[in-house]
């Protein structure tokens, strides 16, 4: 069907505010890209705005060489990976029997699910709860928190609901209980779904700031986001084990910089895979309650 004159302008109109939008926030990336690739002196004079002045890799070398700011990423890998692997075994767990009509208990469990989207917790007895199961000050606060959120569940839920009556009606006839139909042929067949969620979960994880703040003191378990914090806020964080010399090709702006594209780029990178997964997956759980 041909699109009216009116439907033309709509979509062309949506078209350029995009465009627009997109602009504006690609902006402040592309200048903090352009301040970790540039000399210190060009920095110093505010003379880069989006691309590079005086091209250099030194502010990328001298990050790429901290161990500590490694220990990070590779402590922040583990838990976003971890992290969202149970998080996708949780939800699924939990959305599967929910999105039956015959659980008895589906419709109540449900109710509270969305009281507990809408109304968050209060902050001093969250904290006293997590403390309270042995959390603070220990690294597994990364990952245990975050496995259940009840926004996903609810779009899992929704999607489960929309699984073939007649692929799971064949397979009880033939033996299979709800467990083996979930993880051999309902999760499977779930792929639209999970890759959403596992971008979602991930990201969550991935960036996760107030945990590691409120119940971390152990230096040796911060996560990226909290190292990036110590980087950004004290000079001599990120400078320590910097050369004295004053030939220095770096200052604390190129390298937080540096530090800050750093950090995005593994999001930055599994995104494109996701992509094709990620609309459809959110449209068909969000369709019908």
């Amino acid at each position: 069907m041909a699109e009216s004159r009116g439907e033309k302008i709509f979509g062309t109109a949506i078209t350029v505010l995009l465009i627009l939008f997109s602009i504006i926030a690609i902006i402040p990336l592309l200048s903090v890209i352009a301040t970790s690739f540039s000399s210190r002196s060009a920095v110093d004079m505010n003379l880069v705005t989006l691309w590079p002045k005086e091209f250099t890799l030194d502010s990328w070398k001298y990050i790429i060489d901290r161990p500590d700011l490694w220990k990070s990423f590779f402590l922040t890998l583990g838990t976003t990976l971890i992290g969202t692997v149970l998080a996708l075994l949780m939800t699924a767990l939990f959305a599967y029997p929910l999105s039956k009509p015959e659980f008895r208990w589906g419709s109540v469990i449900m109710v509270l699910v969305v009281i507990a989207m809408i109304f968050k917790a209060p902050i001093v007895p969250y904290f006293l709860t997590v403390r309270g199961v042995g959390l603070y000050d220990n690294p597994l606060v990364l990952v245990i928190p975050h496995i259940l959120n009840p926004f996903n569940l609810i779009i899992m839920r929704t999607f489960f609901k929309q699984f073939s009556k007649e692929l799971e009606e064949a397979a009880f006839l033939e033996g299979c209980g709800y467990f083996r139909m979930l993880f051999q042929f309902v999760l499977p067949l779930s792929k639209a779904v999970l890759a959403t969620l596992a971008l979602f979960y991930g990201v969550v994880l991935w960036n996760q700031f107030q945990h590691p703040l409120f119940f971390l003191q152990n230096p040796d378990w911060f996560p990226l986001q909290i190292k990036i914090r110590q980087f950004i806020t004290d000079g001599n964080v990120i400078m320590a084990g910097a050369p004295t010399t004053a030939d220095l090709n770096y200052n604390e702006r190129t390298l937080r910089a540096a530090t800050v594209i750093f950090a995005i780029i593994p999001i930055i990178l599994v995104y494109p895979f996701l992509q094709k997964y990620f609309v459809k997956g959110a449209m068909i759980g969000s369709v019908k309650g």
